[in-house]
């Protein structure tokens, strides 16, 4: 009965826990969601450019925004970025910091004239918006007193009544899990804890997404557009995991560690629809469709376990590595936007996005028919059951100096999580200045993120979770070219 009560724990918590194995329903929502970036304009008003319009940042969000545009432009935006993790383990508090530069976005946009249409406008752009950044260091650390990692591995190993290659198997190499040919079982040091330990974490890169979009402007009423967006991925990810007997209270052991790497790279495919409409001069009424993201991805990982004990003859490491394919397919989002444009003085603009995180899709590149392909039912399964729909509301404002603008912006991403298994709520506050002259302008905004998530170095079902804060900053420069 203690097995399979065993056995029943460990399925359940395949859906939280994602240390011991590639969970790939973690990787679903690492890149479906998106934050917003692009241009300073766009940014420092919250991100809710939608429905003003004639600003690059519209290419990835409402891309009817292009048919506003009565020049070409050309235009770039560097970034500097830099993130904060704060972690509370075990009543220890720990917290790092990474800084990079970026480019968070960059194009042309070409308008033709057509004044002896209704149509007079036509509009062409192309270049890239960064929609997701993944720079970030965590440090967490506490002393545990109720288990161990091994503690887990131990309860698998004997309840399965055989090893995974992937840790307990690890384990047992490197000694720190042997087999009691008497009784039967696996055994570990520390079962019950009474060691320190420390997770490092260092992920980096980016979703950046290649925009091609074409826009109209009929009647100076009606604005209409298509994107084709390729999205690029590009992430790492570096941890180790160690628990050191820093009280020196068990016999023989010192101390082990645990290793992994991650490198996931590839690219998809989405298309976005928007309409934008004047009622008056001084509303502008619009909306924005984008299908799912059907990207094709590539993994390679691997995992290093090494063990140290007070006889140097059982110290031992060992290594894994493998690599995979497979396809995902994001949720869809849709987009309503609204603007108030007050005359030369200014505008307040507000958008709202609705996107339903469950309905992320995992997919094995291989036929199911070959021995080599991999069953996703169970990530999928999780999916349904760990994520829920999100509301996303962005709201800001311009004050119009000429030249000078002021600009400031606030959103609230709902969380993506079910059932408040998790918070994953964020806020955004954003302030920009801008300088517009006849053929060219300067923008700058400043962005702060803040959010709050829960992690496990392991199975809830055994370790108390690791309160995380992370706040972002990003300094944002756009300047531009009217041609």
């Amino acid at each position: 009965m203690r097995k399979i009560i065993i056995v029943f724990f460990l399925i359940i918590s395949l859906g939280i826990f994602s240390q011991l194995q590639a969970q790939y329903d973690v990787d679903a929502l690492r890149f479906s969601y998106l934050g917003f970036g692009g241009t300073a304009r766009s940014m420092a008003v919250g991100g809710a450019f939608g429905a003003p319009g004639a600003d690059f940042s519209s290419l990835s969000t409402n891309p009817a925004g292009i048919g506003l545009y009565k020049n070409s432009v050309l235009m770039i935006s560097p970034s500097f970025y830099s993130s904060k993790v704060e972690s509370a383990f075990y009543d220890e508090v720990n917290d790092d910091i990474k800084y990079s530069f970026n480019l968070p976005g960059a194009g042309f946009v070409l308008n033709l004239e057509n004044p002896n249409s209704n149509w007079k406008n036509i509009q062409f752009g192309f270049g890239y918006n960064k929609l997701q950044a993944f720079h970030r260091n965590t440090e967490i650390e506490g002393f545990n007193y109720e288990n161990s990692l091994l503690t887990q591995y131990r309860d698998k190993a004997n309840a399965l009544g055989e090893l995974s290659k992937f840790d307990t198997e690890l384990a047992n190499t490197v000694n720190l899990m042997p087999y009691d040919s008497a009784t039967g079982e696996y055994w570990v040091d520390a079962p019950h804890g009474g060691i320190n330990q420390r997770k490092s974490i260092e992920e980096r890169g980016a979703i950046n997404e290649m925009a091609f979009s074409m826009g109209g402007n009929f009647q100076d009423k009606l604005y209409v557009g298509m994107t084709i967006g390729i999205p690029v991925i590009n992430y790492q990810m570096e941890s180790r995991h160690s628990e050191t007997d820093i009280k020196d209270s068990i016999a023989m052991f010192r101390s082990f560690s645990l290793d992994e790497k991650l490198e996931t790279t590839g690219s998809g495919i989405n298309f976005k629809f928007g309409l934008l409409y004047r009622p008056t001069d001084w509303v502008r009424l619009g909306g924005a469709i984008h299908t799912p993201t059907f990207y094709s991805l590539h993994e390679e990982y691997s995992r290093a376990m090494a063990s140290n004990f007070e006889n140097s003859e059982y110290n031992e490491q060992a290594t894994i590595e493998g690599q995979f394919d497979y396809e995902l397919t994001t949720p869809m989002k849709a987009i309503g936007d609204i603007a108030f444009i007050i005359g030369k003085f200014g505008l307040i603009t507000a958008e709202y996005e609705y996107i339903d995180y469950s309905t992320a899709r995992l997919n094995d590149e291989n036929d199911i028919s070959t021995p080599y392909s991999y069953d996703f039912k169970d990530d999928n399964d999780a999916i349904e059951d760990k994520y829920t729909s999100a509301h996303n509301i962005k709201l800001g404002g311009e004050l119009n100096l000429a030249p000078i603008q002021i600009r400031a912006g606030y959103a609230l991403f709902g969380s993506p999580y079910a059932n408040n298994i998790n918070d994953g709520e964020r806020t955004y506050y954003t302030f920009g200045l801008g300088l517009k002259e006849k053929h060219y302008y300067v923008d700058v905004a400043y962005i702060i993120e803040n959010y709050e998530e829960d992690y496990y170095l392991y199975s809830p079902e055994y370790v108390n979770a690791a309160e995380n804060k992370y706040q972002s900053n990003r300094l944002v420069l756009t300047v531009g070219i009217r041609l």
